[in-house]
């Protein structure tokens, strides 16, 4: 069998700066490339995190993209593993992230680890978790 790997996801937003904040400075993202008037859209920009990427893009010019909706079929969240949990928790507190609850708490368990859950500006749900099982 040929190697395969997951190389990137797509994430397209009507807020553009604030999405590109909350994944470089709240995320640690880097920007590896930033394309300006890119085949119709104002931005197609390419953020990376280890091994991992995100092409993050407006809508196209005159557009308005339709609100993240996590009841809808199709990617629902992604995950990305932190050594630290509470450590990385604290950190983002600091910074005004949106977290959001279960039963009231911001870490919580679930099987085999603990995790927590951001929303990103345009609305993707970010989890954390401090286990690398399944």
């Amino acid at each position: 069998m040929t190697k395969i790997f997951l190389h990137h996801i797509c994430i397209q937003t009507n807020t553009y700066l604030e999405t590109l904040e909350f994944y470089t400075k709240v995320l640690s993202f880097e920007i590896v490339e930033e394309s300006p008037n890119f085949h119709g859209r104002e931005f197609n920009t390419w953020l990376k995190l280890g091994a991992f990427y995100i092409e993050l893009q407006t809508g196209k010019q005159g557009e308005k993209l339709a609100v993240a909706n996590s009841n809808s079929e199709g990617l629902v969240h992604f995950c990305l593993w932190v050594e630290n949990l509470q450590k990385e928790v604290d950190r983002l507190k600091g910074l005004n992230s949106h977290f959001i609850l279960k039963n009231g708490e911001v870490i919580y368990h679930v099987e085999n680890g603990y995790l927590c859950k951001l929303k990103a500006p345009e609305g993707t749900i970010v989890e954390l978790r401090d286990n690398k099982g399944i």
